[in-house]
């Protein structure tokens, strides 16, 4: 998932995006756990029993 639509996601779940001053990870843990998921992204290890977070597929791919 691009930048520009993690800072969407991050906007809609009603969290304030400081341009620069956080880092990707810690943005979408942030979203995470706005959306009631864990905020466990990056750390899954091929396995992730989150089936309502979006963020699954990046994070199980290593596409981050």
């Amino acid at each position: 998932m691009q930048i520009e639509e993690i800072k969407k996601r991050a906007k809609a779940a009603g969290l304030k995006v400081a341009a620069g001053k956080i880092k990707k990870l810690e943005l979408i843990r942030q979203i995470q756990a706005a959306e009631g998921n864990f905020p466990c992204f990056g750390t899954s290890d091929g396995y992730c029993d989150q089936t309502g977070c979006c963020f699954a597929p990046d994070c199980l791919t290593k596409d981050y």
